[in-house]
């Protein structure tokens, strides 16, 4: 169990991060910016929703991870559009929980990439992911987020209760 903040009343909410579906993943044409249809099919990874105890049909964000060369990759990462913009948005700590989520499951790997999580950010994002959650540059867009900084994330998103 994992809480996400309710932005309207300030409360923090229950939450769950479950392995999707390809009936429970959100769709392009309600405003998502990937085609999770397409991704939740892929072999050789696995996708999550993160959805409130409340409502768990409604998808506040979503996950996509695969393995390369011992190394856990977060090929794919969004949140859903009601939770985007500093002033609108409806549930915030949405992305540290899936961040959080990934960096623990890192930790589940064998081998010398263990409690690291790597990803290729977008050019304008790469200072929020470094400010907000402790990655590192790599080369060009690669980041990582070291073990380390993983644990300070699961135990600031995963752990934290009302």
């Amino acid at each position: 169990m994992v809480y996400i903040l309710d932005t309207k009343s300030n409360r923090l909410i229950e939450a769950e991060t479950v392995a999707a579906e390809r009936k429970n993943v959100p769709l392009k044409k309600d405003g998502w910016k990937f085609n999770w249809k397409q991704l939740v099919q892929e072999q050789d990874a696995q996708t999550f929703i993160l959805r409130t105890i409340e409502t768990p049909q409604s998808v506040e964000g979503v996950l996509h991870l695969k393995v390369e060369s011992e190394m856990l990759i977060m090929d794919a990462v969004e949140i859903a559009p009601h939770n985007i913009g500093k002033n609108n948005k409806r549930y915030d700590y949405v992305a540290g929980c899936l961040i959080a989520f990934a960096c623990r499951k890192s930790f589940k790997l064998d081998g010398r990439y263990k409690g690291f999580l790597t990803f290729v950010s977008k050019t304008d994002l790469i200072k929020w992911y470094s400010d907000k959650y402790g990655a590192e540059l790599a080369l060009g867009q690669r980041m990582f987020i070291d073990s380390e900084a993983g644990i300070k994330l699961i135990n600031e998103y995963l752990y934290k209760s009302p």
